[in-house]
């Protein structure tokens, strides 16, 4: 027998408690001062404030030296460890329970107040942040009932570009300083290993995600293939061109077209080691034709690392991942 839908009377009550919530955070924030954002942001809180313009060019009155921050994208996650700053509320990552897994010791402990499909309003009130890092969220609705709660930031823009984001989380958090050294740590990083390469520097590196469903290949737009363009890299067939998605699914019988060099495959299953992964994959006709399976050049990758929406510490980490399995 199929369970019993909520009666109206319950929805009606949930409903209303959201509402209680939103009500409250909106009087709390408002005891305490508002602010003058050009957007309708509700109040910063006490102390000084100060002006940012978020990846929308919408201009937000935030806390001078904000204390409660809550995260709503794994970017937005990545970028506050990256400067020093332990948010009280995060988003799950994609595939993931928790926090991002390459993230996921730093983040021990911080509430979930939501998933990649959404914040969990209600779990954002309890966390009671004075500032709101938006990620990339475009729902006006949402926008707006965050917004009763604390000042609230998009912080990625359409380019979905890390390095933008970060200065842009670095300007709301007060931390512009260190997101210009954390860059600076960046580029001198990825020199390095540009000169460590040697002859391997101009290789095509390809990059698709696993899963039950099949492969998808990883194109233009995204980070992965942000972090590799600035080591230089070439990357084969349809890779070179920006998709329509994250990802684009691949046939087994078109995974010709993504051979290069060498191939990283991420996956987003903790439990998939290395060896089994490859293992199962040198066994599939398909990926037995591609040259960097062949020659051994093929590396499984951390998912929600490489082939999901990145981010500083990600970034960083990607060359450590490519230092081991290219430098000689």
């Amino acid at each position: 027998m199929e369970p019993n839908p909520p009666r109206p009377s319950s929805r009606r009550a949930r409903a209303t408690v959201v509402a209680a919530f939103l009500a409250l955070g909106a009087s709390a924030l408002t005891a305490c001062g508002s602010s003058g954002g050009g957007d309708g942001s509700a109040g910063a809180g006490k102390g000084p404030t100060t002006q940012v313009a978020d990846a929308t060019g919408a201009k937000v009155d935030v806390p001078a030296s904000p204390r409660r921050v809550v995260t709503l994208s794994e970017m937005d996650l990545d970028s506050a460890l990256a400067l020093g700053v332990r948010p009280v509320g995060l988003t799950a990552g994609r595939g993931q329970k928790g926090a991002p897994a390459y993230l996921a010791d730093r983040a021990k402990g911080i509430p979930v107040v939501g998933a990649v499909t959404g914040p969990d309003v209600e779990k954002v009130v309890q966390a009671k942040p004075d500032v709101i890092l938006a990620g990339q969220l475009a729902d006006k609705q949402v926008l707006q009932q965050l917004r009763r709660i604390a000042p609230t930031v998009v912080t990625v823009d359409k380019t979905k570009n890390w390095k933008k984001s970060l200065e842009i989380t670095g300007r709301v958090l007060g931390k512009s300083d260190a997101a210009e050294k954390f860059l600076t740590g960046y580029g001198t990083k990825v020199a390095a290993l540009k000169k460590d390469l040697g002859a391997e520097a101009g290789a095509k590196v390809s990059v698709a995600r696993y899963s039950a469903k099949g492969t998808n290949v990883i194109q233009q737009g995204v980070f992965i293939s942000d972090v590799l363009k600035d080591i230089g890299f070439a990357r084969p067939g349809i890779q070179a061109r920006k998709g329509e998605g994250h990802s684009t699914p691949i046939s087994e019988e078109n995974l010709k077209e993504i051979d290069g060099d060498w191939l990283f495959i991420g996956t987003l299953d903790p439990g998939t080691t290395r060896d089994s992964l490859l293992d199962k994959l040198a066994g599939k006709p398909a990926y037995q034709q591609l040259d960097a399976v062949r020659d051994k050049h093929a590396t499984v990758t951390d998912g929600s690392k490489w082939t999901s929406l990145g981010g500083a510490e990600a970034a960083v980490s990607v060359l450590d991942d490519i230092r081991k399995a290219m430098v000689k």
